[in-house]
């Protein structure tokens, strides 16, 4: 079953050709400000896409920071960006077999980013804040070297790598599907839960105070499911409000079930090195529906559809 987005689109303005390069200063490198599209070229010092506007870059170097405005949209193919990536509020980021060497940061109210076969350093989404706009983080087919951390929205990561930890606290969901984490997973005080599904995660996994339930391996109402998954160490949920099913996993360590409400149904096809503490019930024992949700990935779409239309609109950028 999928998920249901909670964040409204917001529409992409068409856009008119720009291309400003500031002067340098004794603290700062060339700027240059991206409206349209771009190709196979090097951006020397930062790059920036000013607010309310599109920019899409197609095989572009950028080798100082790149900055997404408010309200601004960044389509790239084929880049390679030498320092940090930056997002402001309601920005979008969208990149694909693209390489980010630095970190990626969406700031309080960024509308999201989506990554598809890339290479970055570690994520970090801000808590929402004062802001109405929840966000998104979406990975397909990227390695992240680094920590990737959330305190909002929609998070899910497909065939990704991560060689750092994952932390979620007070997001909507997480998801982590047919990916490997070398490092510990927590995951707390998310809205509707959390879905761990043909993955392999090396340190301890801690699932806390979640409402809509958890989902570890197939046979849930969170997720379609294919597989269960490896968890290194120990693997602790506790205070989970909503349905529990824990199927088809290798635990190298104890599970720890805590004041759930109801108790988790733990399958007999698990193994678990270190047993069972907590109370739990076996699979089939009759269970109040969970919340299903769609994954909003179709908003990104829209968001990114506006974007590259917007940018073709105002033309060629002069990078």
């Amino acid at each position: 079953m999928k998920r249901q987005a909670i964040v409204a689109l917001t529409a992409s303005a068409l856009v008119t050709v720009s291309m400003v390069v500031a002067a340098p200063t004794s603290s700062a490198d060339l700027v240059t400000h991206c409206v349209g599209t771009g190709g196979a070229v090097t951006v020397p010092g930062d790059l920036l896409v000013p607010a309310g506007e599109s920019c899409t870059l197609d095989g572009t170097t950028v080798t100082g920071n790149v900055r997404v405005s408010a309200g601004s949209n960044l389509i790239v193919s084929g880049g390679t960006f030498q320092r940090d990536v930056q997002v402001a509020l309601d920005g979008y980021l969208d990149v694909t077999d693209t390489t980010v060497t630095g970190q990626i940061m969406v700031a309080a109210g960024g509308f999201g980013a989506f990554l598809r076969g890339s290479e970055t350093g570690g994520i970090t989404l801000a808590p929402q804040g004062g802001t109405t706009v929840q966000g998104f983080l979406f990975v397909d087919d990227t390695t992240i070297n680094g920590n990737v951390t959330s305190g909002v929205g929609e998070f899910s990561l497909t065939g990704a790598q991560i060689t750092g930890n994952l932390s979620t606290d007070g997001a909507y969901y997480t998801d982590l599907v047919d990916s490997f984490l070398d490092g510990t997973l927590s995951v707390r005080n998310n809205a509707t839960g959390s879905v761990v599904c043909g993955s392999a995660v090396q340190g301890a996994a801690t699932f806390g105070t979640n409402q809509g339930g958890i989902q570890l391996g197939p046979n849930g109402n969170l997720d379609s499911c294919g597989s269960g998954g490896f968890f290194g160490r120990d693997v602790t949920i506790s205070g989970t409000t909503g349905r529990t099913v824990v199927d088809d996993n290798i635990i190298n360590g104890r599970l720890v079930l805590e004041a759930n409400d109801p108790v988790a149904e733990v399958a007999g096809n698990n193994r678990i090195r270190g047993g069972i503490v907590g109370d739990h019930d076996e699979p089939g024992t009759a269970r109040p529906a969970g919340t299903g949700r769609d994954r909003a990935t179709d908003r990104a779409g829209e968001r990114r559809a506006g974007a590259v239309q917007a940018a073709a609109d105002a033309g060629r950028a002069r990078l």
